[in-house]
């Protein structure tokens, strides 16, 4: 059984500390924050688990094997370096840290200590998203035209990072799984509407190698929760509506039909594909639950986590290259290779 301390019981920390302490795999052993009150309560949900205002008394703990960071993002690095020249199994809240130099330097420190090192992309684990991956990867889809996605709501205000940082980031990692490609070059741009504050709403458009092209709507400032995926390809066309209770993916058989006549062709004449749409039936596992298990597995086996170090790297790349875009008005940059 793996045994863990948990740095952060903000906003994500205690579901972290709920699915370690619920989990056969692991064992809750610590939680770490520097607000005392909130050590409090963690202290009466879980009797018998230890407290601290210092996350290095978890680094220096003989009893831990694995430490996950539930920090804001400035926070990741320094407390995953730590945890991992300790000799500690992280893993870390996404984004996996502020810069790509940051992260490569994790993954580097990770590697050399044979350590595992894992990013906390959650939708990677949900139900819906895994079963999106297997229409792209086994052609159900046939060849994928865009990824379009729409992530607004009213709030939650974030000082540190910017709506891309906090919501895109998301959509990125659900990209690189499911469709297993990243972007080239990107165009985002977005604006404050809170004098001093980050960007609170931002359109951010992602270029690739092939024809691909995805396109993510994030806002802070909007009335409604929205949480809508679109994926088209040349065969058949997903929606993904995470806030739909049962029917959370519709697989629609619909699209165009180009013939082979050259005729047809130049006078841009298609023909639309209207079948039947299916909503197949998903597993009500719990996405954390089933990264807390998944990590623990990689911890004993040694295998590579579905969001590893390079993942949350390849993110953070993306972003960095969005943050430019943005300052430049939506000149397209060009994503670090």
């Amino acid at each position: 059984m793996i045994k863990v301390g948990v740095i952060g019981y903000g906003y994500w920390g205690p579901n972290l500390v709920r699915n370690f302490a619920t989990s056969d795999r692991t064992k809750m052993v610590a939680v770490a924050d520097l607000e005392p009150k909130r050590l409090a309560v963690a202290e009466r949900s879980y009797p018998g688990i230890r407290t601290t205002t210092n996350p290095a008394d978890l680094f220096a703990a003989t009893d831990i094997d694995a430490v996950a960071i539930s920090t804001p993002v400035q926070y990741h690095f320094d407390l995953a370096l730590a945890a991992l020249q300790a000799g500690k199994h992280v893993l870390v809240e996404k984004p996996m840290a502020a810069s790509a130099a940051d992260c490569r330097r994790l993954i580097d420190e990770a590697a050399k200590r044979n350590l595992t090192l894992m990013v906390d992309h959650t939708f990677i684990y949900t139900p819906a998203v895994q079963k999106m991956r297997d229409l792209v990867q086994t052609g159900e889809l046939g060849d994928i035209y865009y990824y379009d996605s729409v992530r607004v709501n009213l709030g939650l205000f974030q000082h540190d990072v910017n709506v891309l940082w906090d919501l895109a980031v998301h959509d990125l990692s659900i990209i690189e799984y499911v469709l297993g490609k990243v972007p080239v070059a990107v165009s985002a741009t977005g604006i404050s509407h809170v004098p001093g504050a980050p960007e609170n709403i931002a359109y951010l458009t992602m270029f690739f190698e092939d024809s691909t092209i995805a396109h993510i709507n994030v806002n802070w400032l909007a009335p409604v929760k929205v949480r809508q995926t679109l994926i088209s390809g040349s065969k058949k066309m997903v929606v993904f509506n995470e806030l739909e209770p049962s029917e959370k993916i519709k697989i629609y058989d619909k699209g165009i039909v180009l013939n082979d006549d050259q005729e047809q062709i130049n006078k841009l004449i298609a023909g639309y594909r209207t079948g039947d749409m299916l909503a197949p039936q998903l597993a009500g596992t719990e996405a954390l639950a089933a990264e807390v298990r998944h990590f623990a597995d990689c911890i004993e086996t040694g295998a590579t986590p579905l969001t590893d170090g390079e993942m949350g790297y390849n993110v953070v790349k993306v972003l960095e290259a969005a943050s430019k875009s943005l300052a430049q008005r939506g000149a397209s940059v060009a994503v670090e290779r």
